[in-house]
């Protein structure tokens, strides 16, 4: 039991990353109706920024607040250089669009940083914590407390303030918003920077378990995006429980079946329950959008 529940807290530590990185797929796909495939180049890049600010002396609080600011202007910077000219456009365009710009920025990271691992430290000793039998990684607890604590600040914004109410008019019919007086341009700027500083956390999080390397970022790409699917893709609820989801079964899949075929295991799993369950486990009804 000790075993098994120490597999289980492993694998939601990583199925808090796959979580973070879906609920920004979720959040662009609802407000736009497009799909980012160079997400997971930015939760590459986000831990290479933050190799970045310790390099120039920044202390450790000080690179997070960095890493946060620039990931959002990055955001903005991406939706106005990549999005916003394509917009109205067939929706293969955009995604192509997407996938040329995660091969510039791994190019771009390669040349600038070179291919070779980096190190980008932790606040927590690498001495695991005894609970209950249990040992646990200071730095697992914590990517628990910022994925929650992430999740209830954009589960606020959304429910709770004029910004959210804006992102989800826009969601549901973005021409409707516009009649209504809403500035659709300005609240789809706001979301892609949401999505790039969520995609920051979780390259943040994941830095210290492991190394920075170029390939970071495409390793839990495809993984995110079947625990999106798994969830029901555009549902935000679903995003959460999907990562999470895979995380755990992922981790139960190398130790019991083999590690061999780990990667392997996440889209088994998406086959199964797509079979199951076609629209996924929280599977919305989402207006298509080009």
């Amino acid at each position: 039991m000790q075993q098994l529940t120490q597999l289980i807290v492993n694998g939601l530590t990583m199925g808090c990353i796959y979580a973070l990185i879906a609920l920004g797929f979720v959040l662009i796909y609802r407000t736009v109706g497009v799909i980012n495939f160079a997400q997971g180049e930015l939760v590459m890049l986000a831990a290479y920024f933050g190799v970045t600010a310790i390099s120039i002396g920044l202390s450790l609080i000080w690179a997070y607040v960095f890493v946060i600011a620039a990931m959002a202007i990055f955001g903005y910077l991406f939706q106005w250089m990549i999005y916003y000219p394509l917009r109205g456009k067939p929706f293969i365009t955009i995604i192509i669009s997407t996938i040329g710009v995660s091969i510039i920025l791994q190019n771009l990271a390669r040349i600038i940083w070179g291919p070779a691992p980096l190190m980008f430290p932790s606040f927590f000793s690498l001495k695991p914590l005894n609970i209950g039998g249990v040992l646990v990684q200071p730095q697992n607890i914590f990517v628990f407390v910022v994925t929650v604590v992430l999740f209830s600040l954009v589960y606020l914004l959304l429910s709770k303030t004029m910004i959210g109410h804006k992102m989800q008019a826009v969601a549901q019919d973005p021409e409707t918003a516009k009649l209504m007086g809403i500035k659709v341009d300005q609240v789809v700027a706001g979301v892609f920077v949401l999505n790039s500083i969520l995609a920051g956390a979780a390259g943040l999080l994941l830095a210290p378990i492991f190394l920075v390397t170029l390939d970071m970022g495409s390793s839990v790409l495809m993984k995110s995006f079947s625990a999106s699917i798994i969830g029901g893709f555009g549902s935000v609820p679903g995003a959460i429980v999907g990562g999470l989801f895979l995380g755990v079964v992922e981790i139960l899949g190398a130790r019991y079946i083999s590690s061999h075929f780990k990667d392997g295991i996440a889209f088994v799993v998406l086959l199964l329950v797509l079979l199951i369950i076609p629209k996924g486990l929280f599977g919305e009804r989402v207006n298509e959008r080009s």
